[in-house]
């Protein structure tokens, strides 16, 4: 199991949990085991999981398990989910914000330094 367990989740993953499959990131998704009218989850259904292969990090799940991890599908995705139904569909990217691949604009911090603009203001000195 990766680190995404804590150790309650991953006594209860071992002792009631079946896995349901993997993804190309390598987290694993897991169901309950328990019958009807046992200890399930939220609306009488079945709890369902991801153990993250590495850091947490919601963003690596992609769209077709995300739909099944939140009931929004009964049935596990196949192999044909995971290929693109669109022509503008790219390939899922975990979330880049504050790695050295994030998007910056044009006019962003370039080396912790912001270039002078326009009507830049002077900041003030306490000592004038």
């Amino acid at each position: 199991m990766g680190f995404g367990l804590n150790f309650g989740t991953k006594l209860y993953t071992m002792r009631k949990g079946t896995l349901v499959g993997t993804d190309e990131y390598g987290n694993k998704y897991y169901k309950s085991t328990l019958k009807e009218g046992e200890n399930v989850g939220r609306h009488n259904t079945e709890r369902r999981w991801v153990d993250y292969n590495g850091l947490p990090e919601p963003s690596k799940v992609p769209p077709y398990w995300h739909g099944w991890l939140h009931h929004m599908s009964d049935d596990e995705p196949t192999e044909e989910d995971k290929k693109p139904k669109y022509k503008w569909q790219k390939p899922h990217i975990p979330n880049l914000t504050g790695t050295k691949h994030a998007y910056n604009p044009a006019d962003s911090f370039k080396d912790d330094e912001r270039e002078k603009a326009i009507g830049d203001y002077e900041a003030w000195d306490p000592k004038s």
